[in-house]
């Protein structure tokens, strides 16, 4: 893995943009976790401007997975009140979907975009992981420079247009005490998927194997863990196949769009 950062010990920290160049450079291709780590990072869905109100619905229909940051003018790769952005080449990796099928991952969108395409910019979960880490919280897939595990769940979204499907998570191994903390802290953050949707007993949720995320890296759940469960930015890469638009595209997850925002900013005290 190709990271900058990727572990709150490896290096100097960067600002927004100095990791937005390394990631339009290509010298940065990697997990975008703990880069950056004062800053709000998001999701990203790309979609035709005919299906752009249809998709803003479903997005106000599902807060908890799908908080909205910023929308763009159709065509426009600029999102002012993120940052100066180019969501063509400002995130490590991208999926490329085509009538609701993973068709391929690029790096950057140069041969790909249109006057007609819109970008959402979505909550993410790894901006509430600074303040988890400031409290002593031990984030694995932070320590180890791993992505983390997410999963299709057995909870439905509420429809919108033609967008469906399950919710997805992400989960993190938590101690119960640590658990309990996280559930105080992510309650302020509504903005990037707040408090936990689900607290061990992943069958509950339909998930069979902890051990095999439908994304990311295996947990490697420790005795005396539990799972915890946050409603995931992914969600809508599950819509999408649902959908089936004609093309999609989305962040690869784990490779996020690193804003200008400070995530103190969202808290709600």
């Amino acid at each position: 893995m190709n990271a900058v950062n990727s572990h709150p010990k490896s290096g100097p920290i960067m600002t927004p943009g100095e990791v937005r160049k390394r990631i339009a450079s290509g010298a940065h291709t990697g997990t975008t976790a703990n880069l950056a780590p004062e800053y709000v990072q998001g999701n990203l869905v790309i979609l035709p401007k005919a299906l752009a109100y249809d998709f803003l619905s479903f997005c106000h229909a599902n807060p908890k997975p799908c908080p909205v940051l910023g929308v763009s003018e159709p065509g426009d790769p600029a999102i002012p009140s993120l940052g100066e952005i180019d969501i063509r080449r400002d995130i490590p990796r991208y999926n490329v979907y085509r009538d609701g099928v993973l068709a391929e991952q690029v790096t950057d969108l140069d041969g790909l975009w249109r006057d007609d395409l819109v970008s959402f910019v979505l909550g993410c979960s790894f901006s509430f992981e600074e303040p988890l880490l400031a409290e002593g919280i031990p984030l694995r897939h932070i320590s180890e420079g791993t992505i983390v595990s997410m999963y299709r769940t057995n909870i439905d979204t509420r429809p919108a247009g033609p967008f469906s499907g399950p919710m997805v998570v992400s989960m993190r191994p938590l101690s119960p005490a640590h658990a309990i903390r996280a559930v105080q802290i992510t309650t302020r953050f509504p903005s990037v998927h707040g408090a936990p949707v689900h607290l061990a007993e992943p069958g509950l949720l339909g998930i069979k194997d902890i051990e095999k995320p439908d994304w990311g890296d295996p947990p490697g759940m420790r005795p005396g863990e539990i799972p915890v469960f946050w409603a995931c930015g992914v969600t809508p890469q599950a819509a999408i196949e649902q959908a089936r638009p004609e093309i999609c595209i989305t962040h690869t997850p784990g490779h996020m769009l690193i804003t200008d925002l400070l995530n103190r900013h969202l808290a709600i005290l």
